[in-house]
């Protein structure tokens, strides 16, 4: 517990409350103004520039935590681009996802040429010893490019409707783009979702893949591990 009290030294309210506040924030589509009111409900006065702040410094360190935990992905990736619009300017949302729908990395840039697909793919393979067997994307020319580089051993598979996959793994950004009234800037978009991603995903294991029971108990073992992230119960 030394490691948990020293991240959160310095704070007024106690630990409880500034975890549930993220985890709330990240898991559910809220603003920081619902999550404030939903304190309120439960007598816990606090203002919605708190939770920001709280959301800006524990979410990221929570979101490498689950990172670090969490299997070996699969040696199939699905990886896809798609354009956000922020203050008026097209920026690109690069995501890669597993055969299995778990999400690998995302990065955003102003660019889908060559050298935003290299660099996406360095990002992708940072930290991991292996390779994916094969990788499965749109008819993006960038993709094959860098792949040639980067990735010249590894099988590529171009069409556009074997990568539902990846495609379907923007959804849930596209929910908090509206909800937050699209990004503010392109920072503002990685960091947001670097932390959103792991966090929410965390919490969603494929229901309609599992029985009653088996999503029961999964989701008890996820909160255990929450648990021990934080150092704290994820519930005031």
């Amino acid at each position: 517990m030394s490691k948990s009290a020293s991240l959160y030294r310095g704070h007024r309210f106690p630990p409880e409350i500034i975890v549930h506040c993220v985890w709330l924030y990240f898991r559910f589509c809220l603003s920081y103004r619902d999550v404030e009111e939903m304190m309120a409900v439960r007598g816990i006065t606090l203002t919605y520039e708190t939770v920001r702040a709280w959301c800006r410094k524990f979410g990221q360190v929570y979101a490498n935590q689950i990172r670090h935990r969490r299997p070996q992905p699969g040696d199939k990736w699905h990886l896809d681009e798609v354009v956000l619009k922020i203050n008026g300017q097209t920026s690109y949302l690069w995501r890669a996802v597993d055969q299995e729908g778990n999400v690998l990395d995302i990065l955003v840039q102003k660019r889908r040429n060559q050298a935003a697909a290299k660099k996406f793919f360095r990002k992708l393979l940072k930290g991991l010893r292996y390779v994916p067997r094969v990788i499965v994307t749109d008819k993006l020319a960038s993709y094959g490019a860098a792949k040639k580089e980067i990735l010249k051993s590894v099988e590529h598979r171009q069409h556009k409707g074997l990568n539902n996959q990846a495609e379907n793994s923007h959804q849930p950004t596209r929910e908090r783009e509206r909800r937050m009234r699209r990004f503010k800037s392109v920072g503002h978009a990685q960091r947001f979702l670097s932390a959103y991603g792991p966090i929410r995903q965390h919490f969603c294991p494929h229901r309609h893949r599992l029985s009653a029971a088996i999503y029961r108990q999964t989701l008890q073992e996820r909160l255990t591990s929450w648990r021990e992230i934080t150092g704290f119960a994820a519930a005031g």
